[in-house]
């Protein structure tokens, strides 16, 4: 029977991962609140990229105690000096971590006593038992293991050789800290967008951010949901934005070597050697798996985000049919779409009010 063999680099995430995993489960059922986990979610992909990024720093050999990162013997890579790439990853993922834990913290989300509306509606859709059985599984494991996947891009690039900054390294930056800049956009018009919705009186668009003072009417409050600004091209600019960091991150660690690359000709040798080689075949993809998987959890908690919104508000139907889920590409192309079908100008007077131009 084949063993599970967890790799000497991931000996302390691992355990970390599951302290995380139980921790958080137990803190859901004791507070009978299961967002626990995603007020993790800002800090724990921070937390294990430190891990790889920093390895030289920590104790070499075995683990002093329980939790305390360590850097197994077995890692050779880690005697030396840091990985600039690893490095300036971690320093973007702090970046990161610093946007989504103010919007986390704005939105009151740190509080024990606040639960994502999601789950509690989810809640009143299944059995009890079927409740926690999926609380133990997606919420609490599957989710940690996720964080956890988010490291392996620093990691791969941590194990490379130690080598200067390259200018894709610098296009890295410069492309992520957009992404960003346009993520922190999105953030704010959706928090200016709910404080009009809900304290009209007290609202001033002069207090909000650069790119959130929009001139909200009272159309856009009886809607009920965000329209405008980068929700006109995207239903979600702050989870494609997200996505599309996490992308960048997963190809930041791709070596430079052409040496480092698969051909076609190696991916056809390993089909017709006589013991197949999933190791080598999957190698090449590891660096993609925790954007494939994270892209896959928004994708599909969207379509359940947008069945509870859309039973809510009837106009929403109308936004998907012009506005794509994610790309404004898919949004130019419905609006062409609609035009060619001469309902274009029915359904943006449906969600706007008015005929919106590109």
């Amino acid at each position: 029977m084949a063993t599970l063999v967890i790799p000497p680099a991931f000996a302390w995430p691992v355990q970390f991962c599951i302290f995380s995993t139980v921790a958080t489960y137990i803190a859901s059922i004791v507070t009978s609140n299961v967002s626990q986990v995603d007020r993790l979610w800002t800090f724990l992909p921070t937390i294990y990229t430190a891990y790889f990024a920093l390895l030289p720093l920590w104790p070499k050999g075995e683990q002093p105690f329980y939790l305390v990162p360590y850097t197994p013997a077995a890692l050779e890579f880690a005697a030396g000096e840091y990985n600039p790439r690893a490095v300036m990853m971690l320093s973007l993922i702090i970046t990161w971590m610093f946007r989504l834990s103010y919007n986390t913290y704005r939105r009151g989300l740190f509080s024990l006593k606040d639960e994502d509306y999601r789950w509690a509606v989810l809640r009143t859709q299944l059995h009890p038992v079927l409740f926690q059985i999926v609380n133990l599984t997606f919420i609490s494991a599957i989710q940690n293991v996720l964080l956890l996947l988010l490291g392996i891009p620093t990691y791969i690039a941590a194990t490379q050789p130690v080598q200067p900054l390259e200018g894709r390294d610098y296009g890295v930056i410069v492309l992520s800290l957009l992404v960003l800049a346009t993520e922190f956009t999105s953030d704010n018009q959706q928090f200016a967008y709910q404080s009009f919705k809900h304290e009209f009186s007290r609202y001033h668009k002069y207090h909000q951010w650069i790119g959130a003072r929009l001139d909200w009417s009272a159309d856009d409050s009886g809607r009920g949901f965000l329209t405008r600004g980068l929700w006109a091209w995207s239903r979600h600019p702050n989870f494609a934005c997200e996505q599309s960091f996490w992308w960048i991150m997963n190809l930041a660690c791709l070596p430079s070597s052409h040496r480092h690359s698969h051909s076609v000709g190696d991916l056809v040798r390993i089909l017709r050697a006589p013991v197949f080689d999933w190791q080598a075949l999957l190698e090449p993809l590891l660096p993609l798996t925790p954007a494939l998987c994270l892209s896959a959890l928004f994708f599909s908690s969207t379509i359940y985000t947008e069945a509870i919104t859309a039973s809510k508000y009837p106009a929403y139907a109308a936004y998907q049919q012009r506005v794509g889920m994610f790309s404004p590409v898919e949004t130019v192309l419905k609006g062409v779409k609609l035009a060619l079908t001469g309902k274009r100008g029915e359904v943006e007077k449906a969600i706007w009010g008015s005929v919106k131009s590109e």
